[in-house]
Order: C-alpha cells, then sequence, then structure tokens
C-alpha cells in the first residue's frame, strides 16, 4: 500500500484535494492531504516542508505529488523524508536556491499565460474565474470554502534551498486545459529544468477540482509503475 501525500498549491487548502482522496483511498492506497498556512505572512518554504514531513511520519512507501506552488516545497521534503516517487500536477518547477517571487521572470510564465489567451481567445488579464475556475464545476465551488485562503507573501521571497534533485523518479503532469500554466509552457520547463516530457491529462489549473477521477488514475498508473 501506498501513501500520497497530497500538497495543495496557493492558499494551502487541503480542501483542494477532497475528491482525489477518497478515489485513492477505493484503490486501498493512503491519502493524506496536507494543509499549508498559506495566509501566515510568518510562514515559508521551511514551514511548510516542516508541516509535510510531519504529514509524513511513519510511512515508508511515499508518493509526493505536488500542485503548483508546492513544487517549491516538494524537493526541501525529499531532503529530509523517505520519499519513493515526486509528481508534479501544474506545478512551478525551482531551480536550487530560486525563490518562487523570481521563477515568474526566470521561466517567462506571465508572457507565456498571455500569449496563450490571446491565441485561445480570452482575456489576457488574470482573474480568478477565467484562470481558474473555468472548467470547475458550480456544485463543487457551492460546496467548498466560502472564502478561499490568500497566499501570503512571506514564501515567494524565500529561497528554496536544496543543492540538486533527489534520486528518485520523477513525473510531471500537465494539464491540456491549464490557462494559468499553459500545457506548452509546462513542457518546456519541464524539458529544461527536469529533462523530463510533461504527460498531458485533461483538465485546468484545478484539476484535483475538475478532473479527480483522471488525475487520480495517472497518479495510481505512476503507483505501480
Amino acid at each position: 500500500m501506498a501513501t500520497f501525500v497530497l500538497v495543495p498549491g496557493a492558499g494551502g487548502m487541503a480542501w483542494y484535494w477532497h475528491r482525489v482522496v477518497p478515489l485513492i483511498r477505493a484503490a486501498r492506497h493512503e491519502a493524506i492531504a496536507v494543509d499549508l498556512p498559506g495566509d501566515d505572512r510568518n510562514s515559508g518554504l521551511a514551514v511548510y516542508a516542516d508541516i509535510v514531513i510531519r504529514a509524513i511520519a511513519q510511512p515508508s512507501d511515499v508518493i509526493l505529488v505536488a500542485q503548483s506552488l508546492a513544487g517549491f516545497t516538494a524537493p526541501l521534503v525529499c531532503v529530509r523524508a523517505p520519499v519513493r516517487k515526486v509528481v508534479f500536477v501544474n506545478a512551478m518547477i525551482p531551480e536550487p536556491g530560486e525563490t518562487a517571487g523570481a521563477w515568474w521572470s526566470a521561466t517567462g510564465a506571465v508572457e507565456a499565460r498571455e500569449q496563450a489567451a490571446r491565441r485561445r481567445g480570452y482575456a489576457p488579464e488574470f482573474d480568478v474565474g477565467t484562470y481558474f475556475l473555468h472548467d470547475v464545476p458550480v456544485d463543487v465551488l457551492r460546496a467548498g470554502p466560502k472564502q478561499p485562503r490568500e497566499e501570503a507573501d512571506a514564501v515567494f521571497g524565500e529561497p528554496c534551498r536544496f543543492e540538486r534533485w533527489p534520486d528518485v523518479p520523477i513525473h510531471v503532469l500537465a494539464a491540456r486545459d491549464d490557462r494559468f500554466f499553459p500545457i506548452e509552457f509546462q513542457r518546456r520547463v519541464a524539458r529544461e529544468r527536469l529533462g523530463k516530457e510533461a504527460e498531458e491529462i485533461p483538465g485546468g489549473h484545478l484539476v484535483a477540482l475538475s478532473n479527480p477521477k483522471g488525475l487520480t488514475e495517472r497518479l495510481l498508473a505512476h503507483e505501480a509503475g
């Protein structure tokens, strides 16, 4: 039995994974959705890593799943905890010592997002509905938290202090309809920073909410592979 440790992106809400957790457990694996203090201005990457490591506790067959901003927490966890595999999901993939704040210009993320918007015919100016919620079912949103947790600035200024990527399998999942990190952009970053090919899955940036079954199937495939 594998243990999937699911780390959310900006805001840090474990609720993000609530449609995936029961599907993993139905497949007779464990799933731990980590909650992070995203709105705490005194908490940065080191604090996030501590919380994830405490959540792992004793499991020895850990698959670490990092969504979006959690890509910056993943390498810090791997240095200190027994992780068998890492799976990035629409993730920010850092360079050693990089800050999440510097990542945007270093990768050209904003330019890639705006270019994709013009090609595909939606507004290049960011808003949550267009870029995050466009494919999330209305009933899922209505059942969720009334007030999303906003990410404080602290995490964006703290360097991601790791020397190299861990010697474990790393997989990159990129959602086909992600408007925030367009799939072409994710493919380029995965090649440049990890030498990996991103695997395409249906869904948008919040794919665990919009396509939990498809995402879970891919996670389980990587557990077995």
